[in-house]
């Protein structure tokens, strides 16, 4: 009886104490600066506004009748692939078409993708940002035109896994850095 008792007081006493409580929710925390922006003057007829925790456009990219630029966020793990392209020919249609494929080829991934029409008519500036929500590989397209001369498109990619989850705050932070270059977009003659 004693081998019996001695092992149950003991188990009693240590067994007993304070229940585990579940821990709250946490969510993750990410503080990105307050964006200052600076205008950049491009060599391409246009000159717009970026961030300046972008990295600084270095080299432009010839692919075809287009040229590209682009704007790096290494802390974001991001970028910005701005292409130029020159409108002649009665080539409007083809760009903004081909635009606008380029944002439907991400419904195999993506959730929803919204659209809003960009106008501002004292600089000549029209266009359109496309808003992808869900693992697509983009989380951001646009183009704005002048609908006589220019036709600037922009991407935006992560060099990451597409995770909604995971990247949506970085991914708004950029959406307010892309519809920044796109109010101020400004036509060289």
């Amino acid at each position: 009886m004693k081998r019996l008792v001695l092992p149950l007081i003991s188990l009693l006493f240590f067994g007993c104490g304070d229940d585990p409580l579940p821990k709250p929710k946490a969510y993750l925390r990410l503080e990105y600066p307050n964006a200052v922006y600076k205008k950049v003057n491009t060599p391409l007829p246009f000159s717009f506004e970026k961030n300046e925790i972008a990295e600084p456009i270095s080299e432009l990219k010839i692919k075809g009748d287009a040229i590209g630029m682009d704007i790096t966020y290494p802390s974001l793990k991001g970028t910005i692939y701005l292409s130029y392209k020159k409108v002649e020919d009665n080539n409007l249609d083809n760009l903004l078409r081909d635009s606008q494929n380029l944002t439907q080829k991400h419904t195999i991934k993506a959730d929803e993708i919204s659209q809003n029409e960009f106008l501002n008519p004292e600089f000549k500036v029209y266009g359109m940002i496309y808003e992808i929500g869900g693992d697509a590989a983009s989380q951001s397209q646009f183009y704005v035109t002048d609908s006589i001369n220019h036709f600037l498109s922009g991407s935006l990619y992560f060099y990451a896994k597409p995770n909604y989850d995971s990247i949506y705050p970085a991914s708004e932070y950029l959406k307010k850095d892309i519809k920044r270059i796109m109010e101020t977009v400004r036509w060289k003659n």
